[in-house]
């Protein structure tokens, strides 16, 4: 039987808002990471069978299929192809799991799997401007006027009992750990630099609960969701070199990881983001773990409440959940995430012998993917 491995990975890092990262076109900052995989690793752009992307916000630069033009932008032969993914910001982590079933099928050789999203070029809910995704049929049915990810948010943090001093707390911690993972050199191995950018740029030393507690909630005038407990607007691109175990050995290519396990499920579209809980379920059951065989979990930083109400229901180790700090100190860009994640989970997997990491993220329409993977070498 076929399996699916993770090669390498490698990602931009990720840039604030209109900071170091917004004057490139998204398409070179796609290119940018997959001229980076080739030059990296010993094989010719033009064996690669395929390019599956990640972006959600396909509009103004990041139309026209973005996965194609990003194989164009990076010189790459005509004959490689690309297809773009939306599953909301695990984009790119649907890319993956697009790429090894591919592979696994037969249908693949070797393929690229990742994500771009330019949030400074290409605004949150630029792609909806004009248009009324949800139909009454969709809004009647759940009674509502419309689906709100912040409002989800402080509907975890109400249903869990999480205060505004314990996300305050949380995303403090996140800040702290990327801070000492940047100095630690944990992220040398997979960076990339671009826009000389050589760091995540959104990092604050120094954060404090003090400090967190003048902002003003966002959603709810009495609740307790904030930009600083929440993830932030960012720009960044994040790929995978995908192929089976047994190319990997022909063509003398040493893999990282193995793809385990793949799931996606879905969930409350008003609550929205706890699918990852229902993920998580799915996938430890389907490879036969338990959460304590997991070394480290990815569980992207959408808000706090996500990661906490996550840990909550599952009782993992804290020191295992997001050891390198998460999407609320380095960024959160949508349809990049999801590789980005991946590619921060297999280093540190490699890194500390690891045998098994999970990463799931939170998804609009109430959706979640679930990977867990497994060390090779």
């Amino acid at each position: 039987m076929r399996d699916a491995v993770i090669v390498d990975a490698v990602r931009t890092p990720i840039g604030k808002r209109d900071g170091a990262l917004a004057g490139i076109h998204p398409a070179d900052l796609s290119a940018h990471v997959l001229t980076a995989l080739a030059d990296r690793n010993d094989f010719a752009p033009g064996d690669v069978d395929d390019v599956v992307w990640g972006c959600v916000g396909q509009a103004g630069d990041q139309t026209g299929d973005i996965a194609r033009t990003a194989v164009l932008a990076a010189g790459w032969p005509d004959s490689v192809p690309g297809v773009t993914v939306d599953r909301r910001c695990g984009s790119s982590q649907q890319a993956l799991h697009f790429a090894a079933a591919g592979v696994i099928a037969g249908q693949y050789d070797l393929v690229v799997a990742g994500g771009v999203e330019s949030m400074s070029r290409v605004p949150l809910g630029a792609a909806a401007q004009g248009g009324k995704p949800h139909p009454p049929s969709v809004l009647g049915r759940y009674g509502v006027s419309g689906f709100s990810q912040g409002t989800g948010a402080e509907l975890i943090a109400e249903r869990w009992g999480l205060t505004r001093e314990r996300l305050d707390t949380y995303a403090v911690r996140s800040h702290d750990r990327a801070a000492a993972a940047t100095d630690a050199g944990a992220f040398e191995g997979q960076l990339v630099p671009a826009g000389g950018l050589r760091g995540d740029e959104g990092i604050r030393r120094g954060s404090s609960v003090t400090t967190l507690a003048g902002l003003r909630t966002v959603f709810r005038e009495d609740g307790v969701i904030t930009a600083g407990n929440s993830s932030q607007i960012s720009d960044g691109a994040a790929a995978l070199l995908v192929t089976s175990g047994e190319t990997a050995r022909a063509r003398g290519l040493r893999p990282l990881a193995r793809v385990h396990t793949a799931v996606v499920a879905g969930d409350d579209p008003v609550v929205m983001l706890t699918a990852p809980i229902a993920a998580t379920a799915k996938a430890l059951k389907r490879a036969g773990l338990g959460i304590g065989d997991i070394g480290a979990y990815e569980v992207n930083e959408a808000f706090a409440a996500v990661p906490l109400a996550w840990q909550a229901e599952t009782g993992a180790a804290d020191d295992r959940l997001n050891p390198l700090g998460g999407a609320i100190a380095t960024g959160h860009p949508l349809g990049g995430s999801g590789a980005a994640l991946l590619t921060r989970l297999v280093h540190h997997m490699r890194d500390r012998r690891i045998r098994y990491g999970l990463q799931t993220m939170c998804e609009g329409g109430g959706m979640a993917n679930a990977t867990v993977l497994e060390l090779l070498g």
